[in-house]
């Protein structure tokens, strides 16, 4: 299925490119983020990569409970929706719960159903009934085989825009490994699979209560990646991540972008 016909208005979806979804991990303040979208989209047109601004309007699932979450979900929404206005680029945002749905919808193109909820029946069905694009992240505790049924109960709804994103298994306490067979796996649904490497890399729930990470390996992960053929890649990127709000231990800086990109777009010729 073309990239087009489940992102409608993405740019470059002829290219024969893997398509990038990122951006930071949750919207900080009115200023940081269309700085980081321009950035990212002036990347992605240079090696005609199809792109997708991501942020969260709100981050639902800390560790601890004075962790960050948002700066009011309404006034996020709007940064999102005004970024894609003046860049004419499609956005995507995480939704929590099935009353969250249409109101996210109202603002953005894809609407982003967090791992840790993608078994979630009402919260599918309320995303697949707005007639977005849902972007379906695989649980952490789940194999590519059983996300079938994740993808059955949005279908039901009449929405075929659908997406997967392989985002690493458990692997013991406070760790993840990425089982590229998981994106084969999900491909035999017919839709399009990502593979989210910056959450890949996460290391969840540390004994301190917040969340590690191994940066340094994102472009190894991102090549294999692209190396056994994901359709797109997931980066959260940040121009200071160690001073971003959310994630920052896992997120690429945003200088290191390019170089990355123009990597894997090499592998991506290479193995087509």
């Amino acid at each position: 299925m073309n990239i087009s016909e489940i992102i409608p208005g993405i740019g470059s979806a002829d290219s024969n490119n893997f398509f990038l979804l990122a951006g930071p991990c949750v919207i900080e303040n009115e200023e940081m983020a269309l700085p980081i979208a321009k950035k990212i989209k002036t990347i992605c047109d240079k090696f005609q990569i199809p792109f997708v601004f991501k942020a969260s309007y709100r981050k639902a699932n800390r560790s601890k409970l004075d962790s960050f979450t948002g700066i009011g979900d309404i006034k996020a929404l709007e940064i999102l929706k005004n970024i894609s206005a003046e860049l004419d680029i499609p956005v995507v945002t995480d939704i929590h719960t099935a009353e969250e749905a249409q109101m996210a919808a109202d603002y953005v193109d894809i609407l982003q159903i967090p791992a840790f909820l993608c078994r979630q029946t009402d919260l599918l069905l309320a995303a697949g009934n707005t007639g977005k694009t849902v972007n379906i992240k695989k649980g952490q505790f789940l194999s590519g085989e059983s996300m079938k049924f994740a993808v059955d109960k949005v279908k039901s709804t009449g929405n075929n825009k659908i997406m997967l994103t392989e985002r690493g298994s458990m692997f013991g306490y406070g760790d993840l490994v990425v089982d590229y067979r998981n994106i084969a796996d999900m491909q035999t649904t017919n839709y399009p699979v990502v593979l989210d490497i910056t959450h890949s890399l996460q290391q969840p729930n540390q004994a301190q209560g917040i969340t590690g990470g191994k940066p340094e390996l994102i472009e190894l992960i991102a090549k294999a990646g692209i190396a056994v053929g994901a359709d797109g890649i997931f980066i959260e990127t940040h121009p200071n991540p160690s001073k971003a709000l959310s994630d920052g231990a896992n997120m690429l800086k945003l200088d290191l972008l390019e170089e990355l990109l123009e990597k894997l777009v090499r592998i991506r010729k290479a193995i087509h």
